[in-house]
C-alpha cells in the first residue's frame, strides 16, 4: 500500500520523547489536572504536524541532553510515527472534552488511565498506533489475523 518513509533520529530524543510524554500522562492523572492533559494533546499535535525529526521532545533533547552524551542513531519510519502521533493528539483531545463536562469528568479520568497504561507501553518500546499503522499499510498480511483475514477478502 504505502512505502516507508525512514527517517534517523537520536535514540535519546526517541527516549526522552516517549518517556516524557508518558510521565506527562500519569502527571495529569495523578494531579488530575485538565491543563496538562491540554499541553500532552498539543505536544502530539504540534508532533504531528510538524514530523519526527523537529518534534518539540526530540527538538528540546537534542538541544540539551544530546549535547551531553551523544547517543546512536535510529531509523523509524516517519509516517507512521506521524500517525502515531495524530493518534495520541485525537485520544488526549477527546479525553480533554470529557473532562471539560461535569457529566462525563470520571469517563475523561478512567480514559486517562488507559491512555497512561498506553503511553507507557510505547515508553517501554510497543507503540501501538504504530503498530496499527505498518500493520495497515503492510502488503505482505502477516502482521495479525484481521489483517489477514483483509487480505484474504482483497484477493477473492
Amino acid at each position: 500500500m504505502s512505502q516507508e518513509k525512514m527517517v534517523a533520529i537520536h535514540k535519546g530524543s526517541f527516549a526522552f520523547c516517549r518517556y516524557s510524554l508518558a510521565a506527562l500522562s500519569w502527571l495529569a492523572l495523578a494531579l488530575q489536572s485538565r491543563p496538562v492533559v491540554v499541553v500532552a494533546a498539543v505536544v502530539m499535535l504540534v508532533s504531528a504536524a510538524v514530523g519526527i525529526e523537529r518534534a518539540p521532545m526530540i527538538a528540546l533533547w537534542n538541544a540539551t541532553g544530546e549535547r551531553l552524551r551523544r547517543t546512536p542513531l535510529e531509523a523509524l519510519d516517519e509516517r507512521a510515527m506521524r500517525f502515531a502521533h495524530s493518534f495520541g493528539f485525537a485520544l488526549f483531545t477527546v479525553d480533554a472534552a470529557l473532562l471539560a463536562f461535569p457529566a462525563t469528568v470520571t469517563a475523561g479520568w478512567v480514559l486517562l488511565a488507559f491512555i497512561s497504561v498506553a503511553k507507557t507501553m510505547g515508553a517501554l518500546g510497543f507503540c501501538a498506533a504504530s503498530k496499527m499503522y505498518t500493520c495497515a499499510t503492510n502488503d505482505s498480511g502477516n502482521c495479525c489475523r484481521f489483517w489477514k483475514w483483509r487480505q484474504g477478502l482483497r484477493k477473492s
